[in-house]
């Protein structure tokens, strides 16, 4: 039996009988109800309703070659057909992990070139971190053990990507982080930039905050410092331009490792196939995931540098850690074709030279002047808007967070797919958007503003 055989409130009911959401509040959902998408095709998604919207989030930050892509599903199909599954453990491998990995080593920077593959980016960040331990307690120094990382950093929700991240409503609910992890300030200038302070000037603070946790702790207990290249879940916070340079200077100082979580940023949502290439970082480690099929499948690879990976074999013996499908080999084709696509049809290209500069313009000259609009940030295809009460003051609504979900509602309502984080709408579309798709969410955003402005102020 399909799910065409249910109507919708069926579904909703069997939902709230047996599902339980992730980052919901089920009480809530249960009340009201899922929307049920039942299909999608390029840039639009579509609900049980037939209500047509437009996605300015690619899914989850994932679906970069936009829906309906047939190769896709015919490579899955063809992989399918000749080996479903088979393992990377016992010495064995299959052949779409070991193309694949050629390929991503093509495109990563520079001395970036092995591959370890999970499902996802939350797998992926717990093996960076056990590999980066383990690549100093081979190379003599156990102690050198601490992590880095940045207040409202997102590294997934696992135990360890929960204490990699800098999230404190899930550290809450955790009891018990991984140990020996410090959260420093993140490069936020529109909230945490001094009066008068120039975004270089605050690039530069930021970075010193790296240094000063490596300075407490002692270099010699530092083992990395992790970061987003672009804060993507925490509210898609740009760097100044000041910060990544200053960031990886302090890091060679102190022979700290340099660990780029790219989940959101790679695969060519900065105009680059990663975003480490858009602002010049030369990582040691850089974790992917979600656009690496696209989302049409799912498969997360972080990628290894050359410095960890000559100890990791030389010094290593056995690495005791994996995933029964590490390397799977149907999610593995799929990851090669939307590869293929990307590169076929220039949407690297596209993004930095085009869609991405027009989209900067269009929210610039068409959202920021909004009453409601504090600020617009984007690079590449991904931006943000900041949600106020006082465009002069940075005066927020309150309770924090509550306008923006009236402008998210307000937005799907009017055909566009938004997500609200804090007081913070953030969006990150296919790439496959043009300059045309850029106006229509423009103007569905524009008339979802005033909406909720309406509404806001009868508060």
């Amino acid at each position: 039996m399909t799910y065409q055989n249910y109507s919708l409130k069926q579904l909703q009911q069997i939902d709230a009988a047996h599902h339980l959401h992730p980052f919901t509040d089920h009480k809530e959902l249960r009340e009201a109800g899922s929307r049920i998408i039942t299909r999608a095709d390029g840039p639009f998604i579509y609900d049980a309703d037939g209500t047509e919207i437009l996605d300015g989030m690619a899914g989850l930050w994932c679906v970069n070659v936009g829906y309906g892509r047939n190769e896709l599903a015919e490579a899955a199909y063809a992989q399918m057909k000749e080996l479903p599954y088979y393992n990377s453990f016992f010495k064995c491998s299959t052949p779409t992990p070991v193309l694949l990995s050629k390929k991503l080593a093509e495109l990563a920077p520079k001395q970036v070139g092995q591959v370890f593959y999970g499902s996802s980016g939350s797998e992926a960040n717990d093996t960076a971190l056990r590999l980066v331990r383990h690549y100093w307690a081979l190379e003599g120094k156990p102690e050198k053990n601490r992590i880095i990382s940045r207040k409202m950093g997102y590294h997934g929700s696992t135990v360890a990507g929960t204490s990699l991240g800098g999230m404190e409503p899930m550290h809450k609910q955790l009891g018990g982080a991984v140990p020996n992890i410090v959260h420093v300030m993140m490069p936020y200038a529109y909230e945490l930039a001094l009066p008068g302070e120039s975004d270089h000037d605050f690039g530069l603070r930021a970075a010193k905050a790296v240094e000063d946790a490596i300075l407490e702790a002692g270099a010699d207990k530092v083992a990395a410092f992790i970061g987003e290249p672009v804060m993507g879940a925490g509210g898609v916070k740009i760097p100044p331009l000041s910060y990544w340079p200053e960031v990886q200077r302090i890091c060679r100082k102190y022979d700290v490792l340099l660990m780029l979580d790219e989940v959101i940023t790679g695969y060519g949502r900065t105009g680059e196939w990663f975003a480490a290439q858009t602002f010049g970082i030369e990582p040691d480690t850089i974790t992917t995931a979600k656009a690496l099929t696209s989302g049409y499948q799912p498969l997360s690879a972080l990628l290894v540098g050359d410095r960890i990976s000559r100890t990791l074999v030389e010094k290593g013996g056995e690495f005791y850690h994996g995933y029964t499908y590490s390397g799977h080999p149907v999610a593995c084709a799929v990851a090669l074709k939307n590869l293929e696509i990307i590169e076929r049809e220039g949407l690297v290209e596209r993004v930095r030279n085009d869609t991405g500069p027009y989209f900067a313009q269009a929210l610039q000259e068409r959202i920021a002047g909004h009453n409601l609009v504090g600020e617009v940030r984007s690079i590449g295809l991904m931006g943000a808007i900041e949600i106020v009460k006082d465009k002069a003051t940075k005066e927020r609504y309150l309770p924090s967070g509550s306008a923006a979900v009236v402008v998210r509602d307000h937005a799907i309502a009017q055909g566009m797919m938004l997500r609200a984080t804090g007081d913070t709408m953030i969006l990150s579309p296919p790439l496959i958007w043009t300059r045309e798709t850029v106006d229509m969410a423009c103007d569905r955003i524009a008339r979802a503003l005033d909406l909720a402005e309406a509404d806001l102020r009868k508060r």
